[in-house]
């Protein structure tokens, strides 16, 4: 049913070399469904070849806007999920305690969102500016320091080859700053 539209894409992109993507959308109901559902498809052929993408909807609206304000942010939400149970733990629940579990996920997700803070305070128009929270952890967090501590002021020495000195200074001095 979609075979017209990814070939007209395929047409398309070898003529022009560049990546098509074409919509459409048709109702369908496969066997075990009791009525036709709405089928989105994304046709894109690229220099790696075709990639479709079929979406089920109920959803009114046309099928373009529908695939990329819709379905693409739904996937970006997953990603930060993701991004919050790999980078920052989020999955460690292995206590047999509800409770010790319960505050695991919530120490996540305050550290989740000081990270999603840090990145749109202090790490604007910057190289980490649209960096994930593993490579903020790794790259800003995760160094090596020696803490000086005495009754007014504590001292944090940094080794002088940490390659983002600069911008951990520039960082440090927004989040002060604000």
């Amino acid at each position: 049913m979609a075979a017209e539209i990814k070939n007209q894409a395929k047409e398309l992109f070898e003529l022009t070399e560049e990546k098509q993507r074409l919509f459409t959308d048709f109702y369908y109901a496969a066997k075990p469904w009791k009525k036709e559902r709405r089928i989105i498809v994304k046709a894109e052929h690229t220099t790696k070849g075709e990639n479709p993408r079929f979406i089920v909807s109920n959803l009114p609206g046309k099928p373009k806007s529908l695939y990329d304000e819709r379905y693409c942010a739904r996937g970006d939400m997953e990603n930060r999920i993701k991004e919050q149970q790999l980078d920052l733990f989020a999955d460690r629940t292995s206590c047999t305690n509800w409770w010790a579990n319960n505050f695991r996920l919530m120490l996540s997700g305050f550290a989740y969102t000081l990270l999603v803070a840090i990145r749109n305070v202090a790490l604007k128009n910057t190289k980490l500016a649209k960096a994930q929270c593993g490579t903020i952890r790794l790259k800003l967090f995760k160094i090596g320091a020696v803490i000086i501590r005495n009754s007014r002021k504590v001292k944090f020495l940094l080794s002088s080859s940490y390659p983002y000195q600069n911008l951990f200074i520039n960082i440090a001095n927004r989040l002060f700053a604000s």
